[in-house]
């Protein structure tokens, strides 16, 4: 069948974090090239990203070092200006061609205000911390199915991770698309687990065009197709 619908997780895919970790670096006081060196070590051993903070303050939480930096520099986290320049072009275009299209990432509730602010054309914005379920869990996914109210295999996730994106979203059915962008985009490119990926593209720009080869949700219309329940 083919592909109706598609849901686009945020960090690397739709935004560029580029600023929000070059400024943890800053405040940490280390130099932005051996914190992003050290960030890629820690995705490279499959660890979390949050282990990069250990790195340089060990023995001192995580929460505890954004308590502190929120307290001096107020809220912490990406902005509208942030999105990656094709993200939006993406977007529209997809809505443009009778695609739904949604978001759905692991992200702390302020990103559900920035995103609700953006005005992006998406039907749907599942934010992890707002809604209780997170990545790579089945549940996550299958909520995203209950949303579209249409099989698995009409559904595609574009993430940037292998481990994250690509096998879960495979694993409940759906079509995984990975776009090699951003550190894990890279590190994660020879993964094995990418032959899961139905589409791998390097931009968001490509997206549209590529995601024809899937078929289009005309094509499903044409056959009778259509609505929700379990693939």
């Amino acid at each position: 069948m083919p592909v109706t619908t598609v849901f686009f997780d945020v960090g690397e895919t739709l935004v560029d974090e580029t600023r929000v970790w070059g400024e943890w670096a800053d405040w940490l006081g280390v130099p932005r090239l051996t914190f992003f060196a050290a960030l890629g070590a820690a995705i490279a051993r499959g660890g979390d990203h949050r282990d990069v903070f250990a790195i340089f303050c060990p023995g001192r939480p995580v929460a505890d070092l954004v308590s502190a930096r929120e307290a001096e520099l107020g809220p912490l986290g990406f902005a509208i200006e942030d999105l990656y320049p094709d993200a939006r072009p993406c977007l529209e275009a997809l809505a443009g061609r009778g695609y739904r299209v949604g978001i759905a990432a692991n992200q702390p509730p302020r990103a559900q205000a920035v995103l609700e602010a953006s005005r992006l054309p998406v039907e749907w914005l599942v934010i992890s911390a707002v809604v209780g379920l997170e990545k790579p869990a089945p549940a996550f996914f299958s909520h995203l199915r209950d949303l579209a109210g249409q099989p698995a295999s009409q559904i595609a996730y574009v993430g940037d991770r292998a481990d994250n994106d690509v096998v879960p979203a495979a694993a409940a059915g759906m079509v995984p698309i990975h776009v090699r962008r951003g550190p894990w985009g890279v590190i994660h490119q020879d993964r094995p687990e990418l032959a899961l990926a139905a589409l791998r593209v390097e931009s968001l720009a490509e997206l549209p065009a590529r995601l024809e080869e899937l078929g289009r949700p005309e094509d499903e219309e044409r056959r009778g197709g259509g609505g929700g329940g379990a693939p």
